[in-house]
């Protein structure tokens, strides 16, 4: 009776260590967090090469980029980032419910750089001539005074069809944040756009006869260009990589960039006499229509596309010690001086930039930040060579730039 008790008792303390070691291999499933929203980085000042690199600011598109100074002074209130602001026209197959007459309503991309409060909303307003004006809220997030919010709102998902218009011509538009917990409303930018039309890719009798495709006139942008760096996906702001940023008027495709200096070309990628790489341009916005257009009567599609070209050869400086897999790379801050860059499109000379680079390999971004536009770049004139933008406005760059927010300090030859 003893023997069987204690053989009992000695089954119990097996069991209860093999049931605690099974438990022990068995592996707990780890809480999969909720996403969260984060609101972007306002871009910060250009690094020198003596000192550690921060993120700062370029083309709106991209959060990160090189500058020279700070442009955003004002801390304490949000401010658009001026060169961030993209309005296109986004057109409806139909007006007030008649199928025979296409209308459109703006479709708008813009950047705020913060704060923007708890509570904060921004929306749009515009006003067509004739009409009473229209608001549409933009999606928001409370953002702090050290980063920024891009949103793109409008189109179909902001403004119903019963409010699309005909009309072509000037329009007004402001983006406003209001505060419901504060009671503030105010404006935060203003700006004026021209809109136009072109029949879409029907033909052109019957009910066909009122299907136009309507768009946004941006001429202005052609004779404005931007140099700035962005980091190095290996080594960051300790070796900057150029890029040149300009528009065309048209497909922005078949484009071959090269760069100068003193007379010599520098950027391809070399290695023991021979080239094992090139730079690269390619769009990073297009402003066209959202419907198919008659190329008969809208050579360039009624298509304007800010096309960037990486020089990932050419680099601001140099403080990393990793090595290089092919040839040294052309430092800027060891050749200071003029620069200019030479673009083929579909194989013809179609654009020239002439910039300056400093002592240092910094960039004057001085006039960027005199107009404010919310971003620090080098801003350069653009020459326009030949004919395949079309026939286009060469004055629009005067009254028209940034919507209706021309630069001041700026010449285009």
């Amino acid at each position: 009776m003893r023997g069987r008790s204690l053989r009992a008792f000695v089954f119990l303390i097996v069991a209860v260590f093999i049931l605690q070691t099974a438990s022990a291999q068995i592996p707990k499933l780890p809480k999969i967090p909720k996403p969260k929203s984060q609101p972007s980085p306002t871009p910060a000042p250009q690094a020198s090469p003596e000192t550690e690199a921060q993120p700062a600011s370029q083309p709106e598109s991209r959060p990160a980029a090189a500058t020279t100074t700070r442009a955003v002074a004002a801390a304490d209130q949000p401010s658009v980032a001026k060169d961030s602001v993209q309005l296109t026209a986004f057109t409806y197959s139909s007006y007030k419910g008649n199928y025979d007459t296409f209308s459109w309503v703006p479709l708008i991309t813009y950047r705020v750089n913060g704060p923007i409060p708890s509570g904060g909303q921004l929306y749009v307003e515009y006003t067509v001539p004739g009409s009473p004006a229209v608001r549409f809220d933009c999606e928001t997030g409370e953002t702090p005074a050290d980063r920024w919010w891009k949103t793109t709102c409008g189109g179909r998902e902001g403004v119903p069809e019963e409010k699309a218009t005909t009309y072509t011509g000037p329009f007004s538009f402001a983006i406003k944040l209001r505060n419901e917990l504060a009671g503030t409303d105010s404006t935060i930018f203003t700006g004026k756009a021209k809109v136009g039309k072109v029949h879409s890719n029907e033909i052109k009798t019957g009910k066909f006869a009122n299907h136009f495709v309507y768009y946004v006139d941006h001429d202005w942008n052609l004779p404005i260009g931007y140099v700035y760096y962005t980091p190095d996906d290996l080594n960051g702001w300790k070796r900057p990589i150029l890029n040149v940023a300009f528009w065309v008027r048209g497909e922005a495709y078949k484009l071959d960039p090269h760069l100068f200096y003193k007379g010599q070309e520098v950027g391809r990628i070399m290695y023991e006499g021979e080239q094992v790489g090139k730079p690269s341009c390619e769009p990073d916005v297009e402003n066209n229509t959202t419907n198919f257009v008659d190329e008969k009567d809208a050579p360039q599609k009624a298509k304007w596309a800010r096309v960037v070209c990486t020089f990932n050869n050419v680099r601001a400086w140099d403080t990393s010690d990793a090595g290089w897999g092919f040839g040294a790379p052309h430092l800027m801050n060891k050749n200071s001086g003029e620069y200019e860059m030479k673009v083929l499109w579909n194989n013809k000379l179609a654009r020239s930039v002439k910039f300056t680079v400093q002592p240092d390999g910094k960039l004057d971004t001085s006039l960027a930040a005199s107009n404010k536009l919310g971003t620090d770049r080098l801003i350069v004139p653009v020459t326009i060579i030949g004919d395949q933008d079309g026939v286009w406005d060469k004055n629009a760059w005067k009254t028209d730039a940034f919507y209706g927010n021309p630069l001041t300090g700026f010449s285009w030859p």
